[in-house]
């Protein structure tokens, strides 16, 4: 199966002619979602005894499915958390997998995960962490928050051995990433989420909801779980107020900051985030807002032998490696997966390629252009701002629209290749309601890409 022949050869070329045109294409195709009996019907079964030929499977991918794809790097996609990887990073992407290197342990992945590790250096030093602390690339930020949180009731359960066996608790907000109750379902943790004043959670209201625990409860607290950027808005909650509290009441702190913990390159809006030096572990994911492709997340570590002493895993077949070289930084030590790609090869090329200053300009213009899209909310007297820009995400209405005029508005620019920009909900007067919502991104987003939005909505 792995002999070399010219029809290899030759597929290898139609790929990579792909490849360079996918990756020099800035406003792609907006495919749009097809039922599987659709596809079915257009490709048939694809996995057969003897084989459908590379060719014909490749034409099958580059002419349907594919277009029944969303990318998430066109300028005009701004639903949900998109994505813009640079071109660099894609390039690098392919090398990654074309080396085949399994990034669990230094033994086998020296060299890739030496530039992981660069890449890693610059992220923990965006977020003000002592000395001493350090992170691992995961597969995104609910591995990433998952894995925090495990090193954070093991180091609840060896404070007392009385915790052994007993089920933790976990403090949020109710704006928290839905990552964070799946990730306490798998834990076989309680959550409470903590109903906010306003729109994000200070630190007098944890203050005030671990005073309201009964004692019981009180001594199964492990961690609170803070945001740095929620999805739905870009809000940031008191990051500083809350490290406070944990410090008093000896509570880990992680900070989910997934989507914004780009903006900790940002100095524009880098104050918004005080406070998150003193967390234990923060999430970031570099393939949302630091140009990475999918699928790329991070967990970084205030004590990197806390997070060893949950994760290490220790095997007969593990113990052999005795030379010099291969004693270094194993990644399957500080996360949930053992067995790993270098997923941070790419970031790291793309910084080393481009500088961080590069980074640091393409995320300020996402915040820029969400304050840009803002005014222009404002010039039209069919819209309404919802609240203020935060980060890059701007929340807006549509004057006397409903949930179904949202909708249609929605499938028609889809439909016809426009953009994707999705209705979300929003809590008002203690009701919510359905508005729209603009996550920017994409540095290549023009300002006529938002008017032209915008435009559809009169």
């Amino acid at each position: 199966m792995h002999t070399i022949d010219m029809d290899l050869v030759e597929m290898t070329l139609d790929v990579m002619k792909y490849t360079i045109d996918r990756i020099s294409n800035v406003t792609p195709e907006l495919g749009s979602p097809k039922r599987e009996a659709d596809l079915l019907e257009l490709v048939g079964e694809t996995i057969t005894p003897m084989g459908i030929g590379g060719e014909n499977a490749f034409r099958l991918f580059r002419d349907v499915l594919v277009k029944a794809t969303v990318p998430i790097d066109h300028p005009r996609h701004l639903a949900f958390v998109p994505a813009a990887p640079t071109r660099a990073a894609i390039m690098f992407d392919l090398v990654t997998s074309a080396s085949s290197i399994h990034g669990a342990y230094w033994m086998e992945g020296a060299g890739g995960i030496f530039c992981e590790n660069q890449a890693m250096k610059w992220l923990v030093e965006l977020t003000g962490l002592p000395k001493g602390s350090f992170g691992v690339f995961t597969s995104g930020g609910t591995a990433a928050n998952l894995s925090a949180m495990v090193a954070a009731r093991e180091e609840w359960r060896s404070r007392d051995v009385n915790n052994i066996g007993h089920k933790g608790l976990l403090l949020t907000s109710n704006g928290a990433h839905s990552s964070v109750q799946a990730m306490a379902r798998v834990m076989d943790a309680d959550l409470i989420m903590i109903d906010c004043d306003g729109d994000f959670l200070t630190g007098k209201e944890l203050q005030q909801a671990i005073n309201e625990l009964e004692d019981k409860d009180r001594k199964r607290l492990f961690a609170v779980v803070a945001t740095g950027g929620t999805t739905n808005a870009g809000i940031i909650d008191d990051l500083e107020g809350i490290a406070n509290t944990c410090q008093k009441e000896k509570v880990w702190l992680h900070v989910d900051c997934a989507y914004g913990g780009g903006a900790l390159a940002a100095t524009s809006v880098r104050h918004l985030f005080n406070g998150i030096e003193k967390a234990d572990s923060i999430t970031i994911d570099p393939h949302k807002w630091l140009f990475s492709p999918y699928d790329c997340g991070a967990v970084i570590y205030k004590n990197m032998e806390l997070a060893a002493n949950a994760h290490s895993q220790k095997g007969a077949y593990l113990e052999i490696f005795k030379d010099e070289g291969a004693q270094g930084f194993n990644p399957s030590d500080y996360q949930i997966q053992l067995t790993r790609r270098v997923r941070g090869m790419p970031l790291w090329f793309s910084l080393a390629m481009h500088g961080t200053e590069k980074y640091r300009k393409a995320i300020e213009r996402g915040i820029e252009l969400a304050k840009i899209a803002a005014e222009k909310i404002k010039q039209r007297p069919y819209l309404e701002l919802v609240r203020p820009s935060s980060l890059s995400v701007v929340l807006f209405r549509r004057k006397n629209w409903t949930p179904e005029n949202y909708r249609d508005w929605t499938y028609k620019n889809h439909r016809e290749g426009l953009a994707l920009v999705t209705p979300t909900k929003w809590k008002s007067n203690g009701e919510y309601e359905t508005i729209s919502r603009f996550c920017f991104i994409n540095p290549d987003t023009t300002e006529a890409d938002i008017d032209m939005i915008l435009d559809t909505m009169a």
